[in-house]
């Protein structure tokens, strides 16, 4: 990329700091005691909703997560589930889950903020490093999965972020901005799986709304460099993958899932600033995530101890092919 580029880009990035600075002002309006929950999406007022950075969205407290083992009408079931929960988000990340879950959508978009990633086609793939391959693939997403735009956009980053170069980090906020301009994303932003690309890229790069990352049950806001001061002074919304570490959580007592689920979904959100797109397999476990998103954010003595022994036994069987959520331990 020439120098430019570059430039312009500086440019970009100096303009969209005023209106970044401004939305920050906004951010303490989900704890205000008098929100219109008449601008709440499918308002529900057992669910709890957060504010999602500049976006404004006021998104339930626990999502719906693209990664599921169910299949059409199991999973259509389960989008009924969440949406009479007052559950407002849904994340999907390849083009079978887009489009699965626009099927389980239709007649009833409105009820739902739709997310998307086809994450096999961006920049994983060296093939679509560019912003007019990535502006492609979401074009033939969209059309796909018989949608006219996106809620989120959020294009999914190698792992690690750090092997991007800083040309490829312009490609993708090019691709961003102009998916935006061209209302075929309402909002824009990234997932990725390391630290210093989340940190790199949102001071760089004010103009993006929210990011996906790892959030566990081990992992905690670093005592100092947190990306948590990074989220807040950028004001992006955040939300938590892998929140039950791959299913390395769970045991194979059904009972004893629920609960560590539980667990881990009022650990994230008592860190008031991620929140947690579990994959969901069944309409008992939507029923369980909210379930956790009543209960009380503090652990008494036996719970911490109950979580801790949880936490330990699942970054023990943590599979070879996600032992990089180690890396997550201090966010």
């Amino acid at each position: 990329m020439t120098n430019p580029m570059i430039t312009r880009r500086q440019f970009m990035r100096d303009s969209a700091a005023a209106t970044a600075g401004a939305a920050i002002a906004l951010a303490g309006a989900a704890e205000a005691k008098d929100i219109d929950t008449s601008k709440i999406l499918n308002y529900n007022p057992d669910m709890e909703y957060r504010r999602q950075g500049k976006t404004n969205l006021m998104v339930s407290a626990v999502c719906l997560g693209g990664h599921s083992r169910s299949k059409q009408q199991e999973r259509t079931e389960i989008v009924s589930r969440c949406i009479d929960a007052g559950i407002n988000y849904i994340d999907a990340c390849t083009a079978s889950e887009v489009k699965r879950d626009a099927r389980a959508l239709k007649g009833r978009r409105d009820k739902m903020y739709l997310a998307l990633s086809h994450c096999g086609h961006e920049v994983r793939n060296e093939q679509y490093r560019t912003s007019k391959k990535l502006l492609e693939v979401l074009d033939g997403l969209l059309q796909e999965s018989g949608q006219e735009y996106t809620d989120l956009w959020r294009i999914t980053c190698y792992e690690p972020g750090g092997r991007h170069t800083f040309n490829t980090a312009c490609e993708i906020m090019d691709a961003l901005e102009k998916a935006k301009k061209q209302g075929k994303a309402r909002f824009i932003g990234f997932s990725t799986h390391d630290r210093r690309w989340i940190k790199f890229m949102i001071e760089y790069f004010p103009q993006i709304d929210c990011v996906c990352f790892p959030f566990t049950t081990m992992s905690r806001r670093a005592q100092t460099d947190s990306v948590f001061d990074t989220l807040k002074k950028q004001d992006v919304g955040a939300f938590g993958i892998k929140p039950f570490a791959a299913g390395s959580l769970f045991t194979g007592d059904k009972e004893e899932n629920l609960k560590r689920a539980r667990l881990a979904i009022r650990y994230i959100l008592a860190s008031n600033t991620v929140i947690p797109i579990p994959g969901l397999n069944s309409i008992e476990q939507v029923d369980n995530a909210v379930r956790a998103v009543k209960e009380r954010r503090q652990f008494d003595v036996k719970e911490r101890a109950r979580l801790d022994n949880a936490a330990k036994e699942a970054w023990a069987k943590l599979p070879q092919n996600y032992q990089w959520l180690k890396n997550w331990q201090y966010v």
